[in-house]
């Protein structure tokens, strides 16, 4: 008993704004807390189930929306932790943890009884006056179930829970095998004279690195704040070299982290899974329920997009390969010399690089411009409350609150790498936003950075790539905790997974108007704010090799597509389909040892499986979106409060097409994406 009444996660959150009280929650609280939470929802659901009243919206759909609460608290912080602070004994946890999951969510989808009412609930649905959000969350319950097997025949649903058991730990394991891969390399050197053309920043991270383990020199690992510039100037191409062969081997070295035997049991699965459900392969039944609606629609913006760009990505790697004839570099371009000489090719034409803009882009002040556009744009501030507990001592939390006062949501920020966080960048939710009883439970929301860190010279300068990733993110974060909706399974990002990158992307558009940075960026020694010759040199530049960028993320999709379309078991060679899937995306002579799938974690080990078009259909999206702004005025409180009340506070109330209309007033084209991206 005692495990329960001492548990933390099990009890009332007694901190400030009832956020995570991460100081008094150990590895130990997670197991009990889980099958007390699980315990507790499956007296919730069985309260539905036996409630001898005719079904209801209320009594049953809307019950059980808002049953497993104590669950989602507990999972809600045990994942991100998983995510961005783990360690061994956690992610053992984790695969013992899954299974109950899994368990707990088909005991409820694959209840017969459950269904029934729910069903009965649906076949009414005209007879309820249920309100337009109410009436979204029935259609979704009622396909929730279908999906997830309700329809199956006794036998066939222990089939499905066999699979979504197994599928669930093998993403988790995915993952974990990528996490250490990326751990385990580093790179210790000694002599100087190998690191010529590396930024002093670079290596003055580096030498802390190497100090912190007791060693001489310079020590340089692959997560992305060291590895990108590596890449971009070291001119020792052995070096250049060896990083891209670290960097793109994860997890395909035939050792205990390799991926391949995960990723043809995971495709193989889905395939399984969707067959069961009467689907022809994983992609349709995924598809099913975006804005593309099937394969068709992706292949359609796949194929367009790379009519537009395969041609001007040939230019610009000739445009590269000549450039380096000209600095007498005469071997075949090598994946690990494209960043080297397109950057130097970048600084010629026109005269900018990452280490000139950085000191416009310390990390303090970009803050500050960030949260000072959505203070602009939708007159939310900011903050700091050091009273509200964080898992690590580098995570800064704020209170969020809106125009007129009221609390809005808690905001915890994390920006660089350490050994216990996942490479990338995203945010999550601790908590999701609801209502009920009158009251609006506010979120409380995380994103997550692995941004260039200070050393003992320097403040944490950025890199515009880094200040467009913070916006980014933030995007999603204002997604979050704008969240205005009753429900919570309709609240903030969960939305169609093709529409959660428009409120993402479209905040990057702001990181190259002159109006905006002016705001922030400023020179951290001289105050001098950036130039306006150097923002125009950053506009300019934000098409310099369009068609190669294009062309790389089209790889990506057509690979997702390829694998998530297969109508047959797969027993072949994960490396030589991966070939066969993106040929024509390639550009470059193919590398032995290395392959993207073992290492591709948005597909294995997240939640983009059969929907990595997203990020494309997403940006005709937001070009069309942000083309409103430049019409009516980069802050315009009014296109800014409709962008708000209709996209950011619904999440997935309504289809998010209608969403969009009545932002917009039209269907988005390509016109503007193409338009900016110069691809017209």
């Amino acid at each position: 008993m005692n495990e329960i009444t001492n548990n933390p996660l099990l009890q009332e959150f007694k901190t400030p704004h009832e956020t995570a009280p991460f100081a008094e929650i150990k590895n130990e609280h997670f197991l009990p807390a889980f099958k007390e939470a699980i315990n507790i929802g499956e007296a919730e659901v069985k309260n539905i189930v036996e409630n001898p009243d005719v079904p209801t919206f209320e009594n049953t759909v809307e019950a059980l929306e808002r049953a497993g609460r104590l669950l989602n608290r507990t999972a809600g912080v045990f994942f991100n932790l998983l995510h961005a602070e783990t360690n061994e004994e956690l992610q053992n946890l984790a695969q013992e943890v899954s299974p109950l999951l899994t368990k707990f969510e088909n005991d409820i989808t694959l209840n017969p009884e459950l269904f029934a009412r729910i069903k009965a609930v649906y076949n009414l649905k005209g007879e309820f006056n249920l309100t337009v959000e109410q009436q979204t969350l029935l259609e979704e319950t009622y396909l929730n179930f279908e999906r997830k097997g309700a329809n199956l025949p006794e036998e066939k649903k222990e089939q499905f829970r066999e699979i979504s058991t197994e599928l669930a730990q093998l993403t988790l394991k995915f993952g974990e095998n990528v996490l250490k891969e990326t751990n385990k390399y580093e790179k210790h050197i000694t002599d100087k004279r190998r690191l010529s053309g590396l930024p002093e920043s670079l290596l003055e991270a580096a030498a802390a690195k190497a100090k912190s383990k007791g060693k001489e020199g310079w020590i340089f690992d692959i997560t992305m704040p060291v590895y990108q510039p590596f890449m971009k100037y070291a001119d020792d191409r052995e070096l250049r070299e060896e990083m891209f062969m670290a960097y793109m081997s994860k997890s395909f070295k035939g050792d205990g982290l390799d991926n391949r035997k995960n990723i043809i049991k995971i495709v193989n699965l889905r395939l399984e899974l969707a067959r069961l459900l009467g689907y022809k392969n994983y992609a349709d039944y995924v598809l099913e329920r975006k804005m593309a609606q099937n394969t068709k629609g992706v292949y359609q913006l796949l194929d367009e997009l790379f009519e537009a760009s395969a041609g001007v990505a040939k230019k610009e790697k000739a445009e590269v390969e000549a450039f380096a004839r000209e600095l007498r570099f005469n071997d075949e371009i090598m994946p690990w010399d494209w960043s080297y000489y397109s950057e130097k090719l970048k600084i010629k034409k026109f005269e900018l690089d990452d280490e000139k803009l950085k000191p416009y882009f310390e990390l303090n002040r970009v803050i500050d411009g960030v949260f000072g556009l959505a203070t602009s744009l939708y007159g939310i501030t900011f903050k700091p409350n050091k009273e509200i507990p964080v898992y690590h001592e580098e995570v800064v939390p704020y209170e969020v609150y809106d125009g007129d006062g009221e609390f809005l949501s808690v905001l915890y920020t994390d920006f660089h790498p350490r050994p216990g966080k996942q490479g990338g960048a995203w945010m999550n939710d601790f908590k999701g936003q609801w209502k009920e009883d009158g009251k609006n439970s506010r979120p409380h929301i995380a994103i997550v950075m692995n941004f260039t860190r200070p050393t003992e010279t320097k403040p944490a300068l950025l890199t515009f790539r880094e200040v467009e990733t913070f916006m980014h993110e933030f995007g999603h974060a204002l997604h979050g905790m704008l969240a205005n909706a009753t429900y919570s399974a309709l609240s903030g990002t969960n939305v169609y997974h093709d529409f959660v990158e428009l409120p993402s992307q479209i905040m990057e558009n702001w990181a190259v108007e002159k109006d905006f940075l002016d705001r922030f960026a400023e020179h951290y020694e001289t105050g001098e704010k950036i130039p306006a010759d150097l923002v125009e040199r950053i506009k300019a530049s934000g098409n310099f090799l369009e068609g190669y960028q294009t062309l790389r993320q089209l790889s990506f999709g057509y690979l997702d597509m390829a694998w998530h379309t297969q109508q047959q078991p797969f027993n072949d060679d994960v490396k030589s389909f991966e070939e066969a899937a993106w040929k024509k995306t390639q550009i470059f002579p193919k590398v032995e040892g290395t392959c993207m799938s073992t290492q591709f974690g948005h597909l294995f080990a997240g939640g983009y499986a059969a929907g990595y078009y997203g990020y494309k259909w997403a940006e005709v999206l937001d070009a069309d979106a942000f083309s409103l702004f430049r019409e009516k005025g980069l802050f315009n409180r009014e296109v800014a409060t409709s962008f708000r009340k209709n996209i950011l506070e619904k999440g997935g109330t309504e289809h998010p097409m209608t969403l969009y209309k009545r932002f917009r007033g039209k269907e988005p084209t390509v016109d503007a994406l193409m338009e900016r991206g110069g691809l017209k």
